[in-house]
């Protein structure tokens, strides 16, 4: 029971983690390698706006969440808009921006345990004598609630089925009149409020430190190379069985080889299927 429920709490985290990363990838064929230092930029500007402005916490939230989309938007626009197309140039960019920004907190002293914050609801509850609290519970509702909203948002929204349209394909949605680099744009920010949304569900049950943001793109990138790079679906399908392994490796080896878990994934689903669960593109003897 321990292992079913955590399990399930722990691949609902990642799906979280990894949702924003597909997303902007799966249109625009772009990889954010950003993904990480978004997630930590959007938990320090909450911290700040709730403990040096004062602001409501529900306020600190949304404003971080607008904040974060608008500077994924900004990346895009003045960065990547301009290596699009050159995949070893998006990625040295992209994580050159997302190096620059954790070890900027870094070097402006953002480090230690001293940045948290609270708890959406205090206390817990019990389920065959295991002890869940109510905030990782609420993590596990609202996780599926963005994944079905995803859902729903590109399939019956005319903003969506324009994203899905590039997704499929982009030279089909350039002659009927979509703008991709527009589309673009729109991907990035709003992959970047999914990282922003993550990191205030998740950063409360631990510290906002800039390690969280390696550790995230690490996991986001396991997640959707399993899944299959451009699936959304495959993502979150892959973050129920990375998380799952994740858990049953805490249990009978250590909380310490967690990580070791992603990295496994990223590796072996690279030698045995490189195009993922339920990705689209070539496999190895189709390109040799």
């Amino acid at each position: 029971m321990e292992i079913l429920i955590y399990g399930i709490i722990n691949s609902i985290a990642l799906a979280l983690m990894a949702l924003g990363f597909a997303l902007v990838y799966g249109i625009s064929r772009v990889p954010n390698f950003a993904h990480g230092a978004l997630y930590v930029v959007n938990g320090f500007v909450t911290w700040s706006f709730l403990n040096a402005l004062g602001l409501n916490y529900l306020l600190s939230i949304v404003l971080a969440i607008i904040i974060t989309g608008i500077i994924g938007a900004l990346i895009y626009q003045f960065v990547l808009i301009r290596v699009r197309g050159m995949a070893i140039s998006e990625i040295i960019a992209s994580y050159a921006i997302g190096l620059a920004i954790l070890e900027g907190f870094r070097w402006w002293g953002f480090k230690g345990l001293t940045y948290t914050l609270p708890t959406f609801v205090e206390g817990s509850f019990t389920v065959g004598e295991i002890p869940i609290d109510y905030h990782r519970m609420l993590v596990v509702v609202i996780g599926a609630a963005v994944v079905a909203f995803l859902w729903m948002f590109t399939h019956y929204t005319r903003i969506g089925l324009a994203l899905r349209g590039m997704a499929q394909d982009e030279r089909a949605a350039l002659m009927l009149g979509i703008d991709s680099d527009r589309m673009a744009v729109v991907a990035m920010a709003f992959g970047s409020m999914l990282a922003g949304l993550a990191a205030v569900l998740l950063l409360p049950l631990g510290n906002i430190v800039v390690e969280a943001g390696y550790n995230v793109l690490i996991l986001a990138i396991a997640v959707c190379i399993v899944g299959g790079l451009g699936s959304w679906m495959g993502a979150v399908l892959a973050a129920f069985l990375i998380g799952f392994a994740q858990i049953l490796t805490v249990v009978y080896l250590g909380s310490h080889y967690q990580m070791v878990v992603a990295l496994l994934a990223i590796i072996f689903t690279l030698i045995l299927r490189p195009s993922g669960l339920f990705g689209r593109q070539k496999e190895l003897e189709e390109r040799v």
